[in-house]
């Protein structure tokens, strides 16, 4: 009859529906389109926001005042200007190319992370060190997914001048004040660069939309 020829082809759908993914013939891409990589971008860069939050109250209780007093705000220092600036005019930021904005965050947390990892080993606390260091391998998920993401663009990786830059805090610090100054500065900038970033891919994203998944199933032996 119409109506058990019909449950019979309902019940064999469910049941293919239900071993698909022990189908051999299935096939799905294992890449990450634009979309995707710039979503998964955008949540690591909210996610090392949360994450800073955190370690930079611990780090500057660490410091001691007045660099953990909340209304400490000093001027910028010259000696703090090796730390990538994220104060630039949001204006003329936003004028600027997906790819322009992609290179210059991709070269700023490049160097940061090498600032970050300087601190690590320079830190006298061992859970403090530790925070350091599972912060520094989030960072660096940063930096690769950044330039996932500038590669599914058809962008290239951004080239610098070689060498390491020299990390705050280091020996030419003349004393301890403007070390521990150096160190504000660096999570100062750090707080802005991933408020900014997460803006940017929050806008990239709904410019370049997840593609959407396919599935084939090839027919073999229907």
């Amino acid at each position: 009859s119409p109506t058990g020829d019909s449950w019979g082809i309902f019940t064999f759908l469910c049941a293919a529906l239900c071993n698909l993914p022990a189908l051999p013939a299935l096939n799905c891409s294992e890449e990450l389109g634009a979309g995707q990589s710039i979503q998964q971008t955008y949540d690591l860069t909210r996610y090392l926001e949360h994450q800073l939050r955190t370690l930079a109250g611990t780090y500057l209780n660490y410091l001691g005042p007045p660099f953990n007093e909340p209304d400490f705000n000093p001027p910028r220092l010259a000696r703090a200007e090796r730390v990538p600036s994220a104060t630039v005019d949001l204006d003329l930021w936003r004028g600027l190319t997906d790819n322009a904005r992609l290179a210059a965050n991709y070269r700023a947390y490049s160097r940061l992370l090498c600032y970050l990892r300087v601190l690590d080993g320079q830190v006298g606390m061992a859970e403090l060190r530790h925070r350091l260091a599972h912060f520094c391998a989030s960072l660096q998920g940063l930096v690769l997914s950044i330039g996932g993401v500038m590669s599914s663009l058809g962008y290239p990786l951004p080239t610098g001048p070689a060498g390491t830059p020299a990390p705050p805090g280091a020996a030419t610090a003349p004393n301890d004040f403007l070390k521990k100054m150096d160190d504000f500065w660096l999570l100062k900038e750090l707080q802005t660069w991933l408020w900014r970033s997460a803006k940017d891919f929050n806008r990239l994203k709904k410019k370049v939309p997840p593609a959407v998944v396919t599935l084939r199933l090839e027919a073999r032996g229907f």
